[in-house]
């Protein structure tokens, strides 16, 4: 799912009151790892992700395979945590903004 400039100023703002729902461990990225995201996006849509004690590359690997295995957009990262987003198939509980010009002030 690509999202627009304020289709992401959006989920940013939601998400920033959010703890992080699913901590890498030791053993980094695990198919119980994997399954504990997909669960936890099922439920929430929403989440943060801790991707603790690696370096900048490796994190961007390891948050690659994450969005490849669950299909989840990557709202943003800030630091050691990952902002993902997968909207429900059913319904959504977020009413993100629809693509196009911003309104007029």
């Amino acid at each position: 799912m690509n999202l627009t400039a304020r289709q992401r100023q959006y989920l940013r703002a939601e998400a920033h009151h959010l703890k992080p729902v699913v901590l890498l461990g030791q053993h980094g990225l695990t198919e119980a790892v994997l399954l504990e995201i997909e669960q936890a996006l099922e439920i929430h849509e929403l989440i943060k992700v801790r991707v603790p004690g690696v370096e900048r590359e490796e994190k961007r690997e390891i948050i690659n395979a994450i969005i490849d295995a669950t299909k989840a957009t990557l709202v943003q990262t800030v630091g050691h945590i990952a902002v993902l987003f997968r909207s429900r198939a059913s319904y959504s509980d977020f009413n993100l903004p629809k693509p196009g010009k911003a309104p007029h002030q």
